[in-house]
């Protein structure tokens, strides 16, 4: 008998356990309940405060953006040459630092005169670029490691660092006054390009760069000569020997196919000497020289919704310091 009654008393304490789970379920639910009623009654309580605060803040965040003035800015995009980046920050941090010195013999001496400094910064910031992807990294360490220890991978690592750490750079001035702006952007971006040192390196990459052009021409007028012999000795079938060899006269063999190879290369010198001419003309080059713009401010950094949440905010705090003043009172009594 006693084995017969054991699977009847665990039955009921599994049905005891359950009813007792659901009761804690539907107390749990209960006290949400009742909690987002309370919020609700206390929101409709103070419907017409709130509703007047959310009105008072607009009105005097609109008021707010009538009476201050917008800030404006200019963006400049620059590219520093020569190794020139780290010149370029020290020279921004310098600039900054006499803005807010106020020092005016400082940007006399630029030729930007200034009497009022109010709202006026000067940034820096790196300009985000599409970084190469890791599959073009590893394709690009591959080529690295097949020319082992040669000369080569100096040159090439050096290039692509300078590459990597010389991207373009965003000058940020802002300021009230859009003829104190322009005026200070362009004193600014005279004053950084007015560098003796960078000055002397960018007109000897020139002279070279020239020279370079010069004597590539020379050589590829050369190339082109005896490619010409090489037609004409062609059309005539007289001095080849072989496929890609030729024999002028009184002189050894030539590779015609190293000739166009020769060639090629010229061009190619040729033109990145030009595209250096091109580009390197001062020390820092101005990429984008931009007009002035509106700073547009953030969702939460305009005072037709800041000043509202913030009433809000402090109308929520004060209730609840009451209710805390409330309990704080019937526990002392």
């Amino acid at each position: 008998m006693a084995e017969n009654n054991t699977p009847n008393n665990t039955n009921a304490s599994d049905e005891i356990d359950l009813g007792q789970l659901f009761q804690l379920i539907g107390k749990g639910f209960n006290s949400i309940f009742r909690g987002l009623l309370r919020v609700f009654l206390y929101l409709k309580k103070n419907a017409l405060i709130l509703v007047g605060l959310i009105v008072l803040g607009g009105a005097i965040g609109f008021g707010l953006n009538r009476i201050v003035d917008k800030k404006l800015k200019i963006e400049v995009i620059v590219k520093p040459q020569l190794e020139s980046k780290n010149y370029l920050y020290d020279v921004i941090n310098e600039i900054q630092a006499n803005l807010k010195a106020k020092d005016t013999v400082f940007f006399s001496a630029m030729g930007v005169h200034l009497t009022n400094f109010d709202g006026l910064e000067i940034t820096i910031n790196p300009v985000d670029e599409n970084r190469v992807s890791s599959e073009s990294e590893m394709k690009y360490l591959e080529l690295l490691q097949s020319f082992e220890n040669t000369e080569s991978i100096a040159d090439i690592v050096r290039a692509e660092l300078q590459n990597k750490s010389s991207f373009n750079h965003r000058i940020t001035f802002y300021f009230n006054d859009t003829k104190v702006g322009q005026q200070l952007a362009k004193g600014v971006m005279e004053y950084i390009n007015t560098n003796e040192y960078f000055d002397g390196l960018i007109t000897v990459y020139r002279e070279n760069a020239t020279s370079r052009i010069e004597e590539n021409k020379q050589l590829l007028q050369q190339v082109d000569e005896i490619i010409t012999n090489y037609a004409k000795k062609i059309a005539k079938n007289d001095g080849v020997k072989g496929n890609d060899r030729i024999v002028l006269d009184n002189q050894e063999t030539v590779n015609i196919t190293g000739l166009f190879d020769l060639k090629n290369s010229l061009i190619k010198d040729i033109e990145s000497k030009k595209l250096e001419l091109t580009e390197r003309t001062d020390p820092i080059k101005i990429i984008n020289f931009g007009k002035p713009q509106e700073v547009i401010k953030t969702f939460f950094g305009k005072n037709i919704i800041l000043i509202p949440l913030i009433l809000i905010g402090l109308f929520f705090l004060g209730s609840f310091l009451k209710f805390l003043n409330k309990k704080a009172y019937n526990i002392q009594e």
